[in-house]
């Protein structure tokens, strides 16, 4: 058993276990977006970082592909965790804006609006339909193509293939492709209309170490009731 301290709270797991899957298991809510617990973790969309270790050795990391390590200190909701999601949710919304799945996340973490150009991409590369059709399909149908910036999701050579069962798992699974928000200018606010979202009580001062990580916040419930 590995023993690590999460958010001041220490806990033992078994080898392999991730991050990921260790706070989750006490309780601690870290948002995903190219996760699935039925596909192996890929870490490309980033939005799961936590911060590991103290002072000035601190880093930040995905948390569904760092495996939990002996004595290591975690912290899922410091000021520096909750920038860095933000920031990675301004970057998908300017590809893919009127994507509901990474609509509502933003608002779920009071982004209003995005300050990068829109491109209004069909693909955000988080590879949960690659990784869908070769392991839960088992076809192979599709994979990544090219690099960098010309890096594409296709089938080899734009050739129709002839293992895909047009199954449609790849569509189910795909952020992108899920319910679209109809909001006419994505480019001006994220409305958060439909997750019927509590007002968030992270932006404190004096508390960078650590903030609100409750869902839903026990505060923000206690406001709602008086």
């Amino acid at each position: 058993m590995i023993t690590l301290t999460i958010n001041g709270l220490q806990t033992s797991v078994e080898e392999g276990t991730t991050l990921l899957e260790t706070a989750r298991f006490l309780g601690f809510p870290i948002p995903t977006l190219c996760y699935n617990e039925g596909l192996s973790p890929y870490g490309a969309c980033r939005l799961c970082v936590v911060e590991i270790s103290e002072g000035k050795g601190a880093r930040l990391v995905s948390s569904c592909t760092y495996p939990a390590q002996e004595g290591l200190v975690v912290r899922t909701a410091s000021e520096r965790v909750l920038k860095a999601r933000r920031m990675i949710l301004e970057l998908l919304l300017a590809s893919c804006p009127q994507s509901k799945v990474i609509q509502d996340l933003a608002s779920a973490h009071n982004i209003r609006q995005q300050r990068f150009k829109q491109e209004y991409e069909d693909c955000i590369l988080c590879g949960l339909c690659v990784r869908m059709c070769e392991e839960q399909m088992v076809a192979k149908a599709i994979g990544f193509r090219g690099r960098g910036e010309h890096r594409t999701i296709g089938t080899p050579f734009d050739i129709k293939s002839e293992v895909c069962r047009l199954c449609g798992g790849c569509m189910y699974i795909c952020p992108a492709c899920q319910l679209r928000c109809t909001y006419t200018q994505p480019e001006l606010a994220i409305c958060g209309g439909c997750a019927n979202l509590s007002p968030p009580c992270v932006e404190k001062e004096g508390f960078d170490d650590m903030l609100c990580y409750m869902d839903p916040c026990v505060a923000c419930e206690i406001k709602k009731g008086k």
